[in-house]
């Protein structure tokens, strides 16, 4: 979603073996939005939700004789950490420097089989799923999916809108790693976050509400504030218009008798204005395994970090 964000960030990036996306509930998010064990070093740990404000710590009573409680467990062995790069990726950023290079863009649907077929000598299936899904775990990739930003092919070319379950998912992800990373209580900024993609997305709030709703209560407490923001600033906008349309006035001068901003004010007419669908959006598309990857494991996710 804001600090957890695990939840459905919907599947989210490109591919390897694609799952079909199911039409239920989404399962709970990766702990993105809801409390575990404090940060690490990086982002991976899950944390308190960035959704809720950080606890006080804990005072700890004085030892007396033998300490209770478990050992500390030993981390890891590096062998068993989710890696965070991987060669292929370089060799994917010289082939193609506009998806993969110093900026990424999100991918289409169906990326990776388009990748074997351009270099069946080159790729290898097994090395390019890894390195896909590490790409696609990224917190650099998972930015620029929650922006909104349209799916490309390997030309660079903008081909299919991103699915808002995708960049709601992502927005989650985002925001849970950035809390756990910084600590800082991101409720107000994963709000307006969450308004801005809203309004990209051409749903109604009913669907809306109803598709991004997980089984995360703190990213849910979150969508429910956007929400019902989002209901009364379509209740002011509906009053703004009909008293346009009734003044006869052009918006600068309308905006003026209101004492608003001619630019805000437009941009209010224009929601009023927009056509909500009246039927439900369709669900989005089974997401290629990349995005599910980045969507499904958060914990990896943050092991990949901005790989």
């Amino acid at each position: 979603m804001i600090a957890t964000f695990a939840q459905k960030p919907a599947r989210l990036m490109t591919d390897t073996p694609e799952p079909p996306v199911s039409t239920e509930p989404p399962a709970a998010a990766p702990a993105l939005l809801s409390p575990s064990a404090e940060p690490t070093a990086l982002e991976p740990g899950a944390v308190q939700s960035p959704v809720a404000a950080p606890a006080a710590p804990k005072q700890r009573p004085p030892r007396s004789g033998k300490p209770a409680g478990r050992r500390p467990q030993p981390a890891a062995p590096a062998s068993q950490r989710p890696p965070r790069s991987h060669p292929l990726l370089e060799k994917l950023a010289a082939l193609y420097p506009q998806l993969f290079g110093e900026n990424f863009l999100p991918l289409k649907r169906g990326i990776f089989q388009d990748l074997l077929a351009a270099h069946p000598q080159e790729l290898e299936a097994a090395a390019l799923k890894e390195a896909m899904a590490i790409h696609a775990r990224s917190t650099r990739y998972l930015t620029v999916v929650a922006s909104g930003l349209q799916r490309h092919d390997l030309k660079g070319q903008p081909v299919e809108d991103m699915a808002p379950e995708h960049i709601y998912q992502a927005l989650l992800e985002v925001f849970r790693r950035r809390h756990n990373r910084t600590g800082e209580d991101l409720r107000d900024k994963l709000r307006q976050r969450i308004i801005q993609a809203f309004d990209q997305s051409g749903m109604s709030l009913a669907d809306y509400g109803e598709r991004m709703r997980s089984r995360d209560e703190a990213a849910n407490a979150v969508l429910d504030a956007a929400l019902a923001e989002l209901a009364t600033r379509a209740a002011r906008d509906e009053a703004l218009l009909r008293a346009f349309e009734a003044s006869g006035q052009s918006v600068e001068a309308f905006a003026n008798m209101y004492g608003m901003q001619p630019k805000l004010a437009a941009q209010a007419l224009e929601r009023a204005r927009r056509p909500r669908p009246a039927a439900a959006v369709p669900a989005a598309a089974p997401a290629d395994p990349v995005d599910e990857a980045a969507v499904e494991a958060p914990a990896a996710a943050d092991a990949s970090g901005d790989a």
